[in-house]
């Protein structure tokens, strides 16, 4: 890819990755519409690393207490907020997981062409809106049981499907089940931390099967996903209490559209 193009993809997949409007979506409109190259292995590595990087970072603290408390509660036998909370991003993860690993060749041989992710696109957006306009938004973490986190870790595995949207899904998850928008938001944010690292192995032991590796590529879309990424958290944290889930169900239904006609008009 030109140099232009990775700094396009970089930014677009930074920024998608956190807001609830499918990076899947997104990165098909350059290949289709402007007929560039597909990203490839090495790019997707990069942008997965910079993305994780972007969450490590911004939620540092919160992630620090995590693992102290977490691991902490079985000397004292007693777990506080943040220990309990730790464990349920673990129980809220296996679902995908398993997901992942039963139905990864399936999802990728017959759930990536342009008319699934544009139908999944506009159904999960129509969710999204239904959950934020009747959803109780009363509860915040503190509240979260695993039964909740369960249900939002088995949403999340949907996200498998291109056009879902991880954290489209699991934010929707969280508001129907009575979470206010930011606490719905920060757990879908803290709850990408083991997927994305997952999904970053997993893609770097692939990488290492390749002979030529464009070293130049992966630095600039780990450090352009990662800028991108964090600003996008920071900004989306700030202002969702009081802008709502409504500009983004709108968008996926306007994005939905625009790749149904770029289906029926090819």
């Amino acid at each position: 890819m030109e140099t232009f193009q990775i700094v396009i993809l970089a930014l677009i997949q930074g920024i998608t990755e956190f807001l609830p409007i499918s990076s899947s979506a997104h990165l098909i409109l350059p290949n289709q519409v402007l007929g560039w190259p597909d990203q490839g292995l090495a790019f997707d590595v990069a942008v997965h690393f910079g993305s994780l990087m972007a969450v490590l970072i911004y939620f540092r603290k919160d992630v620090w207490h995590l693992i102290c408390d977490g691991l902490g509660g079985f000397k004292t036998g007693q777990f506080s907020d943040e220990g309990r909370l730790a464990w349920l991003i673990v129980l809220a993860t296996i679902p995908a997981g398993l997901v992942g690993l039963a139905f990864k060749d399936f999802i990728e041989t017959h759930l990536r062409s342009s008319a699934v992710i544009a139908a999944t696109t506009i159904i999960f957006g129509l969710l999204l809106w239904w959950a934020d306009v009747y959803g109780k938004r009363l509860d915040g973490l503190s509240k979260l049981n695993w039964k909740k986190a369960l249900m939002i870790g088995a949403a999340q595995s949907l996200a498998l499907i291109p056009g879902t949207s991880r954290s489209g899904i699991t934010m929707t998850a969280g508001l129907m089940l009575g979470m206010k928008r930011e606490a719905a938001a920060r757990f879908s944010f803290l709850m990408s931390i083991p997927v994305i690292a997952l999904s970053a192995l997993l893609l770097t032991l692939e990488l290492l099967d390749t002979q030529a590796v464009p070293w130049g590529s992966i630095f600039l879309g780990v450090i352009l996903s990662g800028l991108s990424a964090y600003l996008c958290i920071h900004f989306f944290l700030q202002f969702i209490s009081r802008i709502g889930m409504a500009p983004f169900a709108i968008y996926r239904l306007l994005l939905g559209a625009v790749l149904i006609w770029l289906i029926v008009s090819a």
